[in-house]
């Protein structure tokens, strides 16, 4: 008998057991432990901690000239782990590989067979499963499978281009712009996008309109309608005078009513989430960052101890697909049936999954409809249940019926002028019964009198209100996960790492929720899009996109797809490290203000928070300071404003160098604009009716002038200056 055979045979055969041993492997210990507790005897349950084996960080590991063939290695730290694990297979008659049904997930397993394959007589199978639940895992064990080699591919096709790209993009920016920088090849189209956006905000200029509303009341009941029709026009409305000219011909004229319609709208209850939309939604009504969504989505995935069990409370997070298990249809159907059955339509409701859509899970959805939030909650944190909410009222809601709004809208004339009012409510609940979120403006909009065509009505007042034109807002998480999602940039998987990435990078900041780019992000952004057009755009993004899925397929090679981008690549990288003029020179500008340390001039350099001076001493000199943003606007005054921080939280204010002497503070930041009217310097303002918005920063001035923020102007005595923001 062979040695081999041998060995095998006698692996089966242990003296004292005659139950196998089966190994499962998973990614997380919150995960190994919900599913050990489903197993019981004869399973253990390990996790790997993610990749054990990836490319090394301190090298490109590619073979360029072998096909692209990656040069994989042990990740540092990991070797314990990856010895246990082969010892754990020795003693076993079986693994089962359980890493995530993803690229990524088939990658870790595809590494752990190579591993464990040479240590142990074991088989070794793969295993996917969309829910962490006793059926879900007992299921997919009666169900191995051998590793997807389309899927690996896939994952080792965008590890080698991400490499690719990143290690020859890097160095370009270390040699041009400042060393320690790096980029990528999907976060520099994000960060394009914000970047794009962000001017198109700085070069808005708002424009003056304004509107005309009345206050009617019949009885005791008050309402308000807004002009929309004079002298058989809509009202072009632009300045003050244009509103007091309307309102003294119409003023004491006679108030009919000359029409009233009432509609009825059906509304659809909207589909399971996707992780795209999950995160907006989240975002929008939660306030949650698309990081924190996805941490927290996958605690509800891996498992919460409720009573003496640990229950996977959703399925899979990462999915871009609103399709629904069979199994799940009837069990929500079931549960409506016994708790909202005057809501439950006859047949269930069938939703279409998206053009590119992968399809390779269902949408998320609770794993047991009966585990209500009502139920759930003493078990969960408020971030948990507040998430865990809407993924159950989104998934119950949408098996559910339409609900109605009947909406009523009135036309008044006065004079030559018509005003319009209208109302609404919702006549049919349906689905919105399981929604404890409802708005108000989804319950009811306004409220109206009865009234009748050609009744004869009072106008109390009028009131003329001036408005600027909104510009483009900056991207929200919310915001920037649609639009990637639109154009067909990065998947599920990747959305929150890329909004972390640029965050972490300091390329983006989050200000009032949204992402702004620093002056950082945008040279390096400029530098990026000038030199590779073809490479930082959303169409080639999208085109790679693509061209994964047909390697998942199988119907496109991976190093030819891989040789087909490279050489032009490499030629272009070569060229611009050339002929690409560097930054260093203005990114570290001599300046003619002296260090009031040692003398020597101050340097003008650039940070990861922006840009600061210091002392060219350094590093015998460590003197650091602000660089000035504006010249102080109090009369008689010579100093500048600067960006200061609050001792105690570190909160950003700006405010005069010639404090104490000056007092002037300002909590909004000055941009490069001066008022037109009074000559003080601009400043961005926001607040959630207007957004972001430009205002002229004198209190006595009206240019788009409003009341400070609710925020708040820190105490001078709390305050240091900056100490410019070094990397």
């Amino acid at each position: 008998m062979p040695v081999s055979e041998k060995k095998k045979s006698g692996a089966k055969k242990v003296v004292g057991r005659t139950k196998k041993r089966i190994l499962v492997i998973v990614e997380s210990p919150a995960k190994a432990k919900t599913i050990e507790h489903y197993l019981g005897a004869g399973y253990t349950v390990k996790a790997s901690m993610g990749h054990l084996i990836d490319l090394p960080k301190s090298r490109l590991a590619i073979n360029v000239e072998d096909g692209f063939q990656p040069e994989y290695i042990t990740v540092r730290g990991r070797a314990k782990l990856l010895q246990e694990l082969q010892r754990d297979a020795k003693v076993s008659d079986a693994v089962l590989l359980a890493s995530d049904n993803d690229r990524e997930g088939e990658a870790i397993s595809w590494h752990l067979h190579k591993a464990l394959k040479d240590k142990t007589s074991a088989s070794i199978n793969r295993i996917t499963f969309n829910e962490i639940t006793p059926v879900a895992i007992k299921e997919a064990i009666k169900h191995p499978r051998e590793i997807d080699e389309g899927k690996v591919n896939a994952q080792k096709a965008r590890r080698v281009l991400d490499r690719l790209v990143g290690y020859n993009l890097s160095p370009l920016l270390w040699k041009k712009v400042k060393n320690g920088l790096s980029a990528g090849r999907v976060q520099s189209v994000a960060l394009r996008l914000i970047c794009d956006r962000e001017k198109e905000v700085e070069d808005f200029i708002p424009e003056e309109y304004w509107t005309l509303e009345a206050d009617f009341a019949k009885g005791k009941v008050k309402f308000s309608a807004e002009l929309t029709q004079y002298a058989g026009k809509k009202p072009d409305l632009k300045k003050e005078a244009d509103v007091q000219a309307i309102v003294a011909v119409i003023g004491s004229s006679e108030c009919v009513v000359k029409d009233i319609k009432e509609s009825e709208k059906t509304v659809r209850p909207k589909p399971p989430f996707t992780t795209s939309k999950l995160q907006q939604a989240s975002a929008n009504r939660l306030g949650f960052t698309s990081r924190k969504t996805m941490q927290i989505a996958q605690q509800l995935y891996e498992g919460i101890q409720i009573g003496s069990s640990r229950v996977g409370l959703i399925t899979y997070m990462r999915t871009d697909s609103v399709r629904i298990s069979q199994t799940a249809l009837d069990e929500v159907r079931d549960w409506l049936s016994k708790n909202y059955p005057d809501d439950l339509p006859e047949s269930q409701i069938e939703y279409s999954v998206g053009k590119g859509a992968q399809d390779a899970h269902e949408g998320i959805r609770p794993t047991y409809v009966k585990y209500t939030p009502e139920y759930v909650k003493d078990y969960l944190s408020r971030d948990q249940l507040r998430l865990y909410s809407i993924i159950w009222e989104r998934f119950v809601s949408s098996q559910m019926k339409n609900a109605k709004t009947v909406t009523t809208a009135v036309d008044i004339e006065a004079g030559n002028a018509i005003f319009h009012a209208s109302a609404s409510k919702l006549s049919y609940k349906g689905f919105y019964n399981v929604i404890k979120t409802l708005s108000s403006k989804e319950d009811s909009s306004g409220k109206l009198p009865s009234l009748v065509v050609g009744e004869k009505i009072s106008a109390n007042k009028f009131y003329p209100e001036q408005h600027f034109t909104s510009g483009p807002t900056r991207y929200t998480d919310a915001s920037i996960v649609k639009t990637l999602e639109e154009k067909g940039i990065g998947r599920p998987s990747t959305y929150a790492p890329i909004i972390s990435v640029l965050l972490d990078r300091y390329y983006v900041t989050r200000n009032n929720k949204q992402l702004v780019p620093t002056q950082l992000g945008r040279i390096i952004c400029r530098i990026l899009v000038e030199a590779f057009p073809k490479l930082i755009n959303e169409q080639f993004t999208s085109e790679v996109e693509t061209d994964l899925d047909k390697v998942e397929k199988n119907e496109l090679v991976w190093n030819s797809m891989i040789g087909d981008f490279y050489k032009p690549f490499k030629e272009r990288v070569d060229s611009v490290m050339d002929t690409q003029e560097s930054m260093k020179g203005v990114l570290d500008e001599k300046t003619d203000e002296l260090c009031e340390k040692c003398g020597r001039p101050m340097v003008k350099k650039l940070g990861r928070f922006g840009y600061f001076l210091a002392c060219s001493g350094f590093p015998e000199c460590r003197n650091t300071k602000s660089i000035p943003l504006a010249k102080c606007p109090v009369e008689g005054c010579d100093g500048n404003i600067v960006a200061r921080k609050t001792k105690g939280r570190g909160k950003e204010f700006y405010g005069c160098t010639n404090y104490p002497k000056c007092s002037f503070l300002s909590h909004f930041k000055p941009i490069n604009a001066v008022c037109p009217k009074c000559g003080w310097f601009m400043v961005e303002k926001y607040d959630k009716k207007n957004g972001s918005y430009k205002s002229c920063i004198n209190p006595a001035c009206d240019y788009l002038h409003s009341p400070e923020g609710t925020e708040p102007v820190p105490d001078p005595m709390d305050s240091e200056i900056v100490e410019g923001g070094q990397a």
